[in-house]
């Protein structure tokens, strides 16, 4: 039997037992990957209600919007949610780099055997 959830048309996150699904982020010009972060229902509302990404930190326990602080907003241009909606696809417009360490993506170092090596 299939899913409606894997066919059907309306959203609705299969949230992990923490209530959060994965969100990729991509850049809308490059298609960059820049990074992945958690959403729990409340900052999946709050993205479509703003169109400025909101994610959950898990280290903090709280709600929070992409650029707060450093004023790196994402602005969302398209969501999509993967086939069993357990994972959401946010294509940003980027206001400054992603990652918090001032990195333009959060993948900015490559895994060469036990090592990384840092690119871009």
């Amino acid at each position: 039997m299939i899913d409606s959830r894997e066919t059907g048309l309306v959203l609705n996150p299969k949230y992990d037992a923490a209530g959060l699904v994965a969100a990729v982020v991509t850049d809308a010009m490059t298609g960059a990957l820049l990074m992945v972060a958690h959403m729990n229902a409340a900052a999946l509302a709050r993205t479509q209600a703003t169109g400025e990404a909101h994610f959950w930190s898990r280290s903090r326990q709280m709600l929070w919007r992409k650029g707060e602080t450093s004023g790196h907003v994402l602005r969302v241009r398209e969501m999509r949610v993967d086939c069993d909606q357990d994972a959401l696809w946010l294509i940003v417009d980027a206001a400054g780099p992603a990652c918090h360490t001032g990195a333009q993506s959060c993948f900015y170092r490559r895994i060469e055997g036990d090592a990384l090596v840092r690119i871009g």
